[in-house]
């Protein structure tokens, strides 16, 4: 018999003969755990799955319109707790603007080019939602091609 550390628990456990890369034990926990693990790396390498997980949440949020308006209302707690994590979201926001993913501070003269713009709210926060855009300068500054002499 051959034994093995789980990546969950930690503790060891025998492999099964069926499975020779088993990384985890049996016990329920450490089987959920696999399972989110799987989720998270399949979400991350395969588009497929993410439109189809995407597509499902959908499709679930459109049969449950008032979800989550009723767990609010049933669950205080969690209303007032987010509302305090959410006040120091803005406070933290207020003191330096937050910008997501690949978000830059725009170079002056803005150089023709392919550019991915995104909307940024009051708070200073840039969603998500991005658009790629081609920017093409038509015109510039103008210099004279000759020099004038002073008297």
């Amino acid at each position: 018999m051959q034994y093995k550390q789980c990546l969950a628990c930690g503790r060891s456990f025998t492999l099964r003969p069926q499975s020779p890369q088993q990384t985890y034990c049996s016990a329920p926990s450490c089987q959920r755990e696999r399972k989110r693990q799987w989720q998270h790396d399949r979400l991350k390498s395969d588009p497929d799955y993410q439109d189809n997980q995407a597509r499902a949440q959908q499709a679930w949020s459109q049969r449950n319109p008032d979800y989550w308006r009723e767990y609010r209302a049933s669950h205080p707690k969690y209303v007032e707790r987010n509302r305090a994590l959410q006040q120091e979201r803005n406070a933290k926001a207020m003191v330096a603007p937050i910008a997501k993913m690949d978000a830059s501070t725009p170079v002056i003269p803005l150089p023709s080019g392919i550019y991915h713009l995104r909307l940024v709210t009051e708070d200073g926060i840039a969603k998500m939602d991005v658009w790629t855009v081609e920017i093409t300068v038509h015109s510039s500054e103008c210099k004279p091609d000759v020099d004038i002499a002073k008297r």
